[in-house]
């Protein structure tokens, strides 16, 4: 009997290892915190999306592919302007910037039953293009960013609400957030571009946006086509730059006897940028620009490369936007509803 003591023993340290494998392979794959299997090994957990408070209006938007007027709720139609005019890859400081500019403009357009560029008979009050804001719904937006649509609608969805119900105003009223892609360095006094003196729309300083992709553009003409579209006849040489603006963009030229400004000519010839040098080469003209769009208000990219040097979304609009001021739109929407 005393011989068979070992045996046992052995045998019954191995029955109790083999009721404990079991235990052994399952408890690395449970949750700690609440004693269940892994499910993060069956289902991948999903992002979720900011969930947004009411709108408390709708904008009535032109569908310009669908030839027809969509009533889309404020704050779902500010989501689809930030998807459209900047990239969802910028900083978050950047996009909530972004969606004050696009919440303030429609605001200011609501209040004053501006329905100017829009169809007529259309009971709209913008369309979805370059001519108002870029708006694309979210099926649209799944459509052109397909597997990368989830954390690109999320990271818009979050700058949307961090900004829900606030715009920019400029002595209580909303201000023309006007913006732009890349500036040449300065972004412009407003009536150096348009007529009228707007006080918080003054030339800064934004050299960061020399780091712009798109701060460089050079565009070749015929000579020919380049009489045609400015009505002139050039030689040897193609003109005089006679005057810049606060910006450092070009206010006045003389190209062949005829005075243009600098917007007329970037009009003419399709330019990214009313800064502009060029030359003759050969039988054509070679145009340098630098900046991309008409430089008043927020430079896009500006405000992309202020917040990845660490500055907020609101240091972003008091640079762009001197002396203006975040409110609530309520105020405002109220007025708007009133008269509806």
């Amino acid at each position: 009997m005393k011989q068979m003591r070992p045996v046992l023993f052995a045998l019954g340290g191995l029955f109790i290892i083999i009721l404990l494998i079991p235990t052994l392979l399952v408890t690395p794959f449970m949750d700690q915190s609440k004693g269940k299997l892994g499910e993060d090994l069956k289902v991948a957990k999903k992002e979720e999306i900011p969930v947004l408070a009411e709108s408390p209006v709708a904008v009535p938007v032109y569908r310009t592919q669908a030839n027809k007027t969509e009533t889309i709720p404020l704050e779902e139609y500010v989501i689809g302007v930030v998807a459209s005019e900047m990239p969802a890859e910028f900083e978050h400081e950047a996009l909530k910037a972004q969606a004050l500019a696009a919440r303030t403009y429609i605001t200011k357009k609501l209040v004053n039953n501006d329905s100017m560029g829009t169809p007529e008979g259309s009971n709209s009050l913008v369309t979805d293009t370059q001519a108002h804001q870029v708006y694309k719904s979210k099926e649209e937006l799944q459509e052109i960013w397909g597997n990368d649509y989830s954390w690109k609608i999320k990271k818009i969805t979050e700058a949307v609400a961090a900004t829900q119900g606030k715009i920019l105003t400029y002595e209580s009223k909303p201000i023309d957030a006007l913006f732009f892609s890349t500036s040449n360095g300065y972004t412009e006094n407003s009536e150096a571009y348009w007529q009228g003196k707007i006080p918080y729309l003054r030339s800064v300083e934004s050299t960061w946006d020399e780091k712009s992709p798109k701060f460089h553009d050079q565009k070749v003409i015929s000579i020919n086509e380049f009489e045609k579209k400015l009505g002139v006849k050039i030689n040897k040489s193609i003109g005089t730059i006679k005057e810049l603006t606060p910006g450092k963009r070009v206010a006045k030229v003389e190209v062949g006897g005829k005075e243009f400004t600098g917007r007329e000519i970037r009009e003419k010839l399709e330019l990214k940028s009313s800064d502009f040098t060029w030359e003759i080469k050969g039988n054509s003209v070679v145009i340098e620009t630098k900046g991309f769009g008409h430089g008043v208000g927020m430079s896009q990219y500006g405000a992309n490369f202020m917040a990845e040097s660490g500055k907020s979304y609101t240091d972003i609009i008091s640079h762009y936007y001197q002396n203006t001021e975040i409110a609530t739109a309520e105020p405002f929407l109220s007025k708007y509803t009133a008269t509806k």
